[in-house]
């Protein structure tokens, strides 16, 4: 297997912060491997390097000739006067616009079906930050690297189009190397794992089930070094100290083993390893709020229709679906920042709101990280007696004291979310409305927020594309489907896709009971009783099979210009509505055609088997 991808003793800093230091690594042709390191590790520092953005302080990365990259950044840029079609068009190498290529269209018009992109001719300039996503991680399967890059690819993706691009990497041949916080993503797609920690790389051959298995081992093992360290220390110690103080003969190996042991025993590193949230009780009321007959609309598009709902206390409710189809301004709607057309959601006195939105504050790039919480108090409840101050609180959210008095401007923008985070929890709330808190935050930051939330007391409503998030948290999902339809599920996310799964399954079996059954009866009524039917290899074709199998290959060749029509029509057309019944029906097709070739393979295989087996006769 060629190597794509070679890094050697890669060192980068920031000031006097070092991200990592002499790391390496190999990526083959084929192989998707996952990067996971907490926020401010250096992973989007790394891939900018790999992808020739920014350089390193020492070390080499090395690309096989004629390869090429495509590198999807966390905050893609685009000259402000393209439109989103002439963005997708742009030539890698060299930023130019390709003119007619056709082929690259008709790809890039399939691409951005498949990702729900319809403003194909809005300028790039008009578009939200997750429209730009969408539109660059567009731009970059389009372009068919042999090496791609991503970073935090599922942002701003609903759950429907993450497991779309997470089928398409996975039948993919191309190399990978991937940022995401998504869990069964990471699980589904990579081959390889490795982890930036302690400014050094681990590397581990597998998905991220095979990767926590095997750091868990690492740190025990790491930890059981260090506490036999530690224990040898103590008697070195106690050796130097026994020493007479004029005496200058000290064996120079047992000094420098005591140095050695010194460093052994140290930890690592002076960080917390992870968010330390501890779910106090708060009283929440009987009354939690109900939705009574409550219908919102924006001109022709309805978002809820007539809707009813009881919310109970203790309550951890996903909200799932589409984006457009109105999750957002669901929430919205509870909190009161819009008015319904009719109805009323009418929320309990005790209940105290806090809201983790998709945009976030708009903090001030010049205030300090310790005075953001500062503003909001200076002491904390934490429950039981105990108070907390900003700097403590900070604390637990992994800001350690050398970074309290950085200015916000300076932190990524995982440490930003996190900030965001400290901000919302610190205020107590019994009731919290997150709207997408994964997108950015680092794995072990999420595995704390999880267990936070499971131990949470109050209520919860959370919306997020992160399936493995919302598996762990709520007990049930509301999936909004669009033009105002709401289904309320008991279950989990993936408890949903099994049920949808178990009824398209149910569907497909009673329509096929449904073709053997008139099967059946037409063979019977012609005489032909399915017991008289001999083995593959010896029987005849019926009279109908054989109409069918002269038939089939007529049928074939007009789906295939059928197919060919729709890519020619895909290639002139811009409008939105248009192309996506055109790529539903190329859809279509493809399993037609795949469908139709297969079983007049298996007449045209009994065909010849029964043509065979008549030759040797006697």
């Amino acid at each position: 297997m060629a190597n794509v991808l070679q890094i050697e003793n890669l060192t980068k800093s920031f000031g006097t912060t070092v991200l990592f230091e002499g790391i390496s690594l190999q990526i083959d042709e084929g192989q998707k491997t996952g990067l996971i390191g907490v926020n401010g590790s250096g992973k989007s520092s790394l891939l900018d390097i790999v992808a020739g953005r920014r350089a390193p302080d020492s070390g080499v990365v090395r690309l096989a000739g004629n390869i090429r990259t495509g590198y999807l950044e966390q905050n893609p840029v685009f000259p402000a006067h393209l439109s989103v079609m002439q963005a997708c068009m742009l030539a890698s190498a060299e930023g130019r616009p390709v003119g007619e290529d056709y082929e690259r269209e008709l790809r890039a018009k399939r691409i951005l079906s498949q990702l729900k992109v319809s403003y194909l001719d809005s300028p790039v300039a008009e578009l939200s930050g997750g429209q730009l996503k969408r539109v660059a991680l567009a731009k970059v399967l389009i372009d068919e690297p042999d090496l791609l890059i991503l970073d935090e690819p599922t942002n701003h993706l609903d759950l429907e189009t993450v497991e779309w691009l997470e089928e398409y990497l996975d039948r993919s041949k191309l190399a990978l190397l991937m940022v995401t916080h998504d869990r069964y993503f990471l699980d589904r797609v990579c081959n390889g794992t490795v982890e930036i920690d302690e400014r050094r790389l681990f590397h581990y051959k597998g998905n991220y089930s095979y990767y926590l298995e095997k750091r868990r081992e690492r740190i025990e093992l790491r930890n059981s070094e260090r506490e036999r360290a530690a224990n040898l220390l103590r008697g070195e110690l106690e050796w130097m100290r026994r020493q007479p103080k004029a005496r200058g003969t000290k064996a120079k190996y047992r000094i420098d083993a005591f140095h050695e042991l010194e460093e052994r025993a140290k930890p690592a590193e002076v960080r917390r390893e992870s968010l330390t949230l501890n779910a106090r009780r708060n009283y929440t009321g009987t009354k939690i709020f109900e939705a009574r007959h409550v219908s919102k609309r924006f001109g022709d598009k309805v978002i809820l229709n007539d809707f009813n709902y009881v919310f109970s206390r203790f309550e951890k409710t996903g909200i799932t679906g589409d984006n457009g189809t109105g999750k957002s301004t669901f929430v919205k709607l509870l909190l009161g920042e819009l008015t319904p057309d009719e109805g009323v959601f009418d929320v309990g006195e005790t209940v105290r709101f806090g809201y983790y939105s998709q945009s976030g504050p708009a903090f001030d790039e010049g205030m300090k990280v310790i005075d953001a919480v500062r503003n909001i108090a200076e002491y904390v409840d934490a429950g039981g007696g105990k108070r907390l101050s900003a700097a403590q609180l900070l604390d637990s959210f992994m800001f350690p004291r050398s970074r309290q008095f950085d200015f916000i401007g300076k932190l990524s923008g995982g440490e930003r979310k996190r900030l965001y985070l400290c901000t919302v929890l610190m205020r107590n709330p019994n009731f919290l409305i997150l709207d997408e808190p994964t997108n950015d935050l680092d794995i072990l930051t999420l595995n704390s927020l999880e267990e936070y939330l499971r131990e949470f007391d109050g209520c919860l409503i959370l919306i997020s594309h992160d399936r493995y998030f919302t598996d762990k948290i709520v007990d049930h999902l509301f999936v909004f489907k669009g033009n105002g339809e709401i289904k309320d599920f008991p279950g989990n996310y993936s408890d949903y896709r099994d049920s949808m799964a178990n009824e398209e399954a149910e569907r497909e079996k009673a329509a096929r009971q449904e073709k053997a059954g008139t099967e059946k009866a037409v063979q019977e009524k012609s005489g032909q009783k399915s017991g008289q039917e001999k083995s593959p290899a010896k029987r005849k074709l019926s009279f109908r099979e054989q109409r069918e199998f002269e038939s089939l290959e007529g049928e074939i060749e007009a789906l295939e210009a059928e197919k060919r029509e729709i890519e020619r029509a895909l290639g002139e057309t811009s409008d939105a509505e248009e192309l996506q019944r055109r790529s539903e029906r190329f859809s279509e097709l493809l399993d037609l055609i795949e469908t139709k070739t297969d079983r007049w393979l298996e007449l045209g295989t009994a065909v010849e088997q029964y043509s065979q087996f008549n030759h040797q006769l006697p």
